[in-house]
């Protein structure tokens, strides 16, 4: 079995991050901006834990300055991820990073990732989406203009709203005016809970946020109840298993919780999260998958098609990508 040649669908992916770390070494270079210190002697992103990971992550948006900045970063972003056979990917992106959360300087990163999306499938045979983010270690009051970029620019292209961040800053019910903004706008809602918070993190975001996607969520499994509540209202996990072993969200292969999850009737997804940090690829995904949880096949067939399902794209899009899948 090839990992790598099998078609995929990646939920979970944070769009400043999903871009080879020399494409960043390079923008910093040009712009003479010194992040050195980010990275190791093999120029790959360095970092102790994760309150420093998102220091790091900071650091290497830094040289994300403009619209041709973002053009350029998610063609090379896109066509790293197109090479690990992923046919469909979503990605977070954050307002903040763009203009500000500026509607106005916002509305050109956007044309400016648009522009590169359609060239992207063109040529690398990979569609995209994307999701605003707000921040929230920023705060409620910092998510309403991020949520309002998103409503400006809902459609076919920019197809949900979510928030990442630091997960423990607030509780879910802070933020829920800007996800009834982006709610009444047609967008479709995910949000982070319960990949460093326990249980009631995720329970507290269903019912304030009312979400149809976690990210994350693997902490869900010490609820029996909130594992439950996750089954009858049909959510999906986006869960990104590197990721959480390389952080320490748990303690090793033999205790991520995914197949118990999955065993439980909870939908789950598979993603990378923030790739190049953690030294995987959805190739490494379904390598460590198979090897830790003897997954084959059916299994691999059985997430990619939950993860069409809970896609946020419109269903010309699903119908299209459905048969790229059977034709494979």
């Amino acid at each position: 079995m090839s990992f790598q040649k099998m078609k995929k669908i990646e939920l979970h992916l944070h769009h400043e991050a999903a871009a080879p770390p020399s494409f960043i070494r390079g923008l910093a270079a040009e712009k003479k901006i010194d992040i050195s210190k980010i990275f190791d002697d093999q120029g790959n992103y360095v970092f102790h834990d994760f309150d420093h990971f998102l220091t790091v992550y900071d650091a290497a948006c830094l040289p994300l300055q403009t619209p041709e900045d973002f053009r350029r970063l998610t063609l090379a972003a896109l066509e790293e991820t197109a090479k690990h056979g992923v046919i469909y990917c979503e990605t977070f992106v954050s307002p903040d990073f763009c203009g500000g959360a500026d509607v106005a300087a916002w509305k050109e990163f956007f044309a400016a990732m648009k522009e590169a999306s359609e060239e992207a499938e063109r040529s690398f045979s990979i569609t995209h989406r994307t999701i605003v983010t707000c921040l929230r270690h920023l705060g409620p009051e910092k998510a309403k203009p991020a949520a309002l970029c998103a409503v400006e620019t809902a459609g076919d292209y920019l197809v949900g709203f979510g928030m990442a961040g630091a997960e423990m800053m607030g509780r879910p019910g802070e933020f829920a005016y800007s996800f009834d903004m982006a709610r009444e706008a047609g967008l479709n809602l995910t949000c982070h809970a319960g990949e460093w918070g326990g249980p009631d993190m995720v329970a507290d975001t269903l019912r304030d946020l009312k979400v149809s996607r976690i990210g994350h969520g693997i902490n869900a499994i010490h609820d029996p109840n909130v594992v439950q509540q996750l089954v009858d209202q049909d959510v999906v996990l986006e869960v990104c298993p590197v990721s959480n072993v390389v952080l320490k969200a748990v303690s090793g292969w033999d205790a991520h919780p995914i197949q118990r999850l999955r065993d439980a009737g909870v939908k789950v997804t598979v993603s990378t999260d923030d790739p190049p940090f953690f030294h995987t690829t959805m190739t490494e995904e379904y390598r460590q998958l198979a090897e830790n949880f003897g997954w084959g096949e059916d299994d691999f067939d059985a997430i990619t098609q939950t993860a069409l399902d809970a896609a946020f794209c419109d269903k010309q899009t699903k119908e299209r990508l459905a048969q790229e899948l059977r034709d494979q």
